[in-house]
């Protein structure tokens, strides 16, 4: 159970909530929603003690799972098996078996030996554990996620942001804690992977807090909306699913609007009232009352919610350029003893739109990286042709300096222009007053998200490197990005599984990974979008 109560949260000077209870007990499935910025995320940090409340108290009973936007927990040398594993505790018995399984072919007879003595010792004690049985859970867990057992052999340091994401969330889903509190799970999930989660999850037993603007997750899991109200900074609370809380909340915001006129109206006619006794001396108390009574009937008043703010945006109109701005020429890349890909080519034409598929591990995002120069190839090159002018937007954020201000990251993003162009495009992107003073690395997923787009917008970039643009968005934050990709004139590659995405950017190419193929495209390759 996780309770709160009297609690305020604040980021700067700025306060999300205030004086908000409410209490998540075995068997509650809460979806908790907003806009982007509303709180969320800084929500559940602060249900982790990971972020301070300004007032009030947050109490725990039982155990809690607890999957944040960036999970970076663990040792990097733990591989992922071992790292799933240790959820129950089983991670150190399994990483003395792994050591005496390498020693057993060891050339040094001595070592061999007392490593084939040692052997059956370590197994035994892992076998009581629960060892063989719990490891065939997880495994099928982690596969459930798109998590291949090669892969889980794989060292946390080698895998990528969605890969460590996944192994989290396998974590948590191993260990059945009393609460699990998810941010975003579906995101680096493929279709299968998604519907298999949404399946346990309908059917999960403890409490849960989930965070998704997967709306089909959110309506086929949740008995619960907890909707956080930015305006006027509380927390909503609907005992239903949600389909039946955008029902009620269309229903309240309609009672408040006649509520609100009806009560307009009285105090109106008060007030005229007053006015016109106010002339005469002997009523001058009288009216007095009556404009008191008119201002107490407005007080009481709820206000109304204003409509969602919504970033809009625009991508940068691109520099010229020539025929050919970016080449690649038989790009290969290896993370330890794992292949990616081998001898991939690709040549970006003059306002061309790419599309990059393939399944999870295929090597998507680090194509990506390679071509922005986030990393190097193991061999092969990337070849800038005239007036190459690249933007990349990383669905890591690795782009961003966490440690600087959202403002600093502007200014390193457009050093040509002053700071009230700067903070223009940041207020058009919802970032205003203080805020523009927080760290990068304390925002939401949402909110990194926006900030990462406006350093796009202010970079004329001639290509854009996008991956995963949509994820973190509220829907009406995602239908601006789409409104952005169709309009754009320069060259897109880019790697999403929302088929929305993929429609709005109209591709005339697709590139097959690993296999680095090239295609035309067609409608027969939209159904491979989500599974990719």
């Amino acid at each position: 159970m996780i309770s709160a109560s009297n609690l305020s949260v604040m980021v700067g000077s700025r306060t999300l909530m205030a004086e908000v209870n409410f209490r998540v007990d075995t068997g509650d499935r809460v979806g908790l929603v907003g806009r982007n910025g509303a709180g969320k995320t800084t929500l559940t940090k602060v249900l982790m003690g990971d972020h301070p409340a300004a007032e009030g108290s947050v109490s725990h009973s039982g155990t809690v799972g607890y999957l944040p936007q960036d999970p970076r927990s663990g040792d990097p040398k733990a591989t992922g098996k071992e790292r799933i594993l240790g959820a129950r505790d089983l991670d150190v018995i399994a990483r003395r078996m792994r050591k005496a399984e390498a020693e057993m072919s060891s050339p040094d007879m001595k070592v061999m030996e007392k490593a084939i003595d040692r052997y059956p010792r370590i197994e035994a004690e892992f076998v009581a554990a629960g060892g063989y049985a719990a490891e065939s859970e997880a495994l099928s867990i982690a596969a459930n996620l798109g998590l291949s057992e090669e892969l889980l052999s794989q060292e946390l340091g080698t895998l990528s942001g969605g890969q460590r994401r996944r192994v989290e969330l396998a974590r948590i889903l191993f260990a059945a804690p009393d609460i699990m509190i998810l941010d975003e799970p579906t995101n680096h999930l493929d279709a299968e992977s998604i519907i298999w989660l949404r399946d346990y999850l309908k059917v999960y037993a403890g409490g849960l807090i989930i965070i998704s603007h997967d709306l089909d997750l959110i309506d086929e899991v949740v008995n619960k909306v907890f909707f956080l109200d930015a305006t006027r900074q509380t927390i909503d609370i609907y005992a239903m699913n949600y389909r039946n809380y955008l029902k009620q909340r269309e229903d309240d915001e309609r009672r408040r609007r006649r509520e609100r006129a009806n009560v307009e109206k009285k105090a109106s006619a008060l007030q005229a009232q007053a006015l016109k006794m106010k002339a005469k001396a002997t009523k001058t108390v009288a009216a007095q009352q009556m404009a008191k009574r008119a201002e107490r009937m407005l007080a009481g008043l709820e206000e109304e919610r204003q409509t969602d703010k919504v970033a809009h945006l625009k991508f940068p109109s691109p520099a010229p350029c020539g025929r050919v701005p970016l080449t690649a020429e038989g790009l290969t890349k290896s993370y330890g003893s794992t292949e990616v890909f081998t001898g991939v080519d690709l040549a970006i034409d003059k306002g061309s739109r790419v599309v990059i598929l393939g399944f999870n591990g295929a090597g998507k995002t680090t194509l990506l990286k390679l071509l922005g120069g986030m990393e190097e190839p193991d061999s092969g090159k990337v070849v800038p042709g005239h007036g190459l002018k690249l933007g990349y937007y990383a669905q890591e954020h690795e782009t961003l300096d966490h440690d600087r201000t959202i403002l600093e990251n502007m200014r390193s993003a457009s050093p040509d222009l002053d700071d009230t162009a700067v903070r223009t495009v940041l207020g058009s992107f919802l970032f205003s007053g203080e805020d523009v003073h927080k760290p990068a690395g304390v925002l939401s997923g949402g909110e990194k998200t926006r900030l990462a787009l406006a350093t796009l917008v202010v970079s004329s970039a001639n290509v854009l490197l996008l991956d995963e643009p949509t994820n973190n968005l509220d829907p009406a934050s995602r239908e601006e990005i789409l409104s952005a990709i169709r309009r754009y004139e320069g060259a897109i590659i880019l790697v999403t599984h929302d088929e929305g995405a993929v429609q709005a950017l109209d591709p005339d190419r697709v590139l097959l990974l690993p296999d680095g193929d090239e295609d035309m495209w067609n409608e027969d390759y939209l159904e491979l979008v989500t599974l990719a």
